[in-house]
């Protein structure tokens, strides 16, 4: 398998993760909201479950990033090469690497520290079209791309 394929299925699995805890929170949400009862003091239960169902809109929110995030991932062909960095591009730096694909982080393949980044990042932006050789400048730092997956 190479760099390229690791990344995706990093990424992949971080995204599952992210998934499986938003759902769980909003099964959570759901039943914490079925299970509120009316008690005496009617404002407090009110504002309890407006609380909830607030937190629930948020979680659904997450829920629909996420989505977003698996389509995004999904458009990435792993196996491609590219003279310019696009979407699903590895990007290897003077200074750091990069996988143009979805934001999950920092990600270590064979002692290589890799940054997960979504092509509308600022860096992921920066990078994009840029090719072997060219000299990028991110905030205040300076590097040079070295080669391109």
């Amino acid at each position: 398998m190479n760099t390229k394929e690791l990344l995706y299925l990093k990424c992949q699995g971080a995204l599952q993760s992210r998934l499986r805890s938003i759902t769980d929170n909003i099964s959570d949400l759901e039943q914490a909201l079925q299970s509120e009862t009316k008690s005496t003091a009617g404002d407090k239960h009110e504002t309890g479950r407006a609380m909830i169902q607030i937190e629930r809109e948020r979680a659904g929110q997450q829920l629909l990033e996420i989505q977003s995030q698996f389509k995004l991932l999904k458009k990435v062909n792993a196996k491609s090469i590219h003279l310019k960095a696009v979407h699903g591009s590895v990007v290897f730096t003077s200074q750091q690497n990069y996988f143009i694909a979805v934001s999950c982080g920092e990600i270590i393949i064979d002692d290589q520290k890799f940054y997960a980044v979504s092509p509308i990042t600022p860096i992921g932006r920066l990078l994009l079209s840029k090719a072997k050789g060219d000299l990028v400048t991110f905030r205040e730092s300076s590097f040079i791309i070295t080669k391109i997956l």
